[in-house]
């Protein structure tokens, strides 16, 4: 295995040639109703974040200027987002990022999967003549500096170079799961297998794709456009781009490790309801994994202006509180108790409400002496007085999404 040059001018030279692709077209079903009039890139996360804001913030602090975002399902408030958030790059240096909606340009066809939504935008890439192109998802939860990651791309002459994690097999049948070599060379790739094929020396882990990329450009183009002429592909890199190169071409894995520690870094699938409930509450820990507080790393966002978040009311009766919880501008928690929650911005909470384990999205208003557990309330929900929710489930289904782990999901239609 090659280790990357540490030189930060070589770093920052290849960062400065590469151009990122970020697909955020997807439906995001798992989510289900999370999804119903929004991109799953476009979901609020961590209390005043949207998803998409971590891909764009690694490609902002990695020093990769040229990002064009491909949309396609429930875009509106994705583009919106973007417009709003993320214009403040220099277009006279050659810098921006760019919201690419779905055309039609090679026919009168949508996006057919994630191999074709790039070459449907290839004059893209060819106008601006990168080195290399990294494809990026745009629903990943996770803080990465590509820099050393193209630099052992570089390093291996690699044609194509996948982002990996570890993940339990039990859970690797959702991923595309790669077997590799001694020199981290890539020797079989299945995308969602079955029956995942564990690591060498370890049955209980699989090394899974991030659905990260780095191609070298004339590559990525030769591949897109014979993978295009080819009418039994499903034109999507991991069932057919990634598995097609693999014999002929030099395929390389990328760990997504700490530099420093070599321990695994942090990455989350977000997909479906547990994981995004999961995730969210994990940021409320005293050290959580992912740290949002790192001001070497910052995840960039737009969000309206709010005033400070306000506790009021305090009697023997209802003390306004929050405890173990995190809460964004503009809440006003009104003599209820709030514990182990994440409140995003613009949320109310009334008089003898208790909030245990719950995700609130933005603008929500919850009445008073409510009782809500282990849930996720929806951006814009009105919750009556008295409510109770997540004690008793076989109710919450005839009303609300419940899921396998018992999360209940409330959105403003169910109300």
């Amino acid at each position: 295995m090659l280790i990357p040059r540490k030189s930060g001018r070589f770093v920052s030279r290849l960062t400065r040639s590469t151009m990122a692709i970020i697909m955020a077209g997807g439906r995001g079903s798992r989510l289900g109703e999370l999804t119903a009039t929004r991109a799953k890139p476009a979901a609020p996360f961590g209390g005043k974040f949207r998803i998409i804001d971590f891909p764009l913030s690694n490609c902002v602090n990695s020093g990769i200027r040229q990002v064009f975002v491909l949309t396609q399902y429930k875009a509106h408030s994705l583009i919106q987002h973007v417009n709003r958030g993320w214009g403040y790059l220099r277009g006279e240096f050659g810098e921006f990022i760019q919201i690419v909606p779905a055309q039609q340009q090679r026919g009168e066809y949508w996006y057919r999967g994630t191999a074709d939504s790039i070459y449907q935008n290839l004059d893209l890439v060819r106008e601006h003549h990168p080195e290399y192109v990294i494809v990026l998802a745009g629903d990943h939860i996770y803080k990465m500096d590509y820099g050393p990651m193209i630099a052992f791309h570089a390093d291996n002459k690699a044609d194509i170079t996948v982002g990996v994690v570890q993940v339990p097999v039990k859970d690797a049948t959702g991923f595309g799961v790669m077997t590799v070599d001694e020199d981290d060379r890539v020797i079989r790739f299945d995308e969602k297998p079955a029956d995942p094929q564990p690591m060498p020396g370890n049955p209980d882990l699989a090394l899974a794709s991030m659905g990260i990329y780095v191609f070298n450009r004339e590559f990525l183009i030769e591949q897109l456009e014979a993978d295009a002429a080819d009418q039994e592909s499903s034109h999507d890199f991991g069932k057919n781009i990634i598995p097609g190169s693999i014999d002929n071409c030099r395929v390389f894995a990328y760990p997504f490790n700490d530099v420093a520690t070599k321990a695994q870094s942090y990455w989350r699938d977000v997909g479906t309801i547990d994981a995004f409930f999961q995730a969210n509450l994990e940021l409320v820990h005293v050290n959580p994994e992912l740290n949002l507080y790192d001001s070497d790393w910052p995840i960039w966002t737009y969000q309206e202006q709010a005033p400070p978040a306000k506790f009021v009311l305090e009697s023997q009766e209802h003390t306004g509180m929050a405890i173990n919880s995190m809460v964004s501008g503009g809440c006003i928690i009104s003599g209820a108790l709030v514990n182990q929650s994440l409140l995003f911005s613009d949320v109310h909470v009334e008089v003898g409400t208790r909030l245990q384990r719950a995700v609130v999205l933005p603008h929500a208003r919850i009445g008073r002496d409510c009782r809500i557990t282990r849930a996720i309330i929806d951006e814009g929900c009105q919750i009556p007085d008295g409510t109770a929710i997540g004690e008793d489930l076989e109710a919450d289904r005839k009303r609300f999404e419940v899921t396998e782990q018992g999360v209940v999901l409330v959105c403003p239609q169910m109300l």
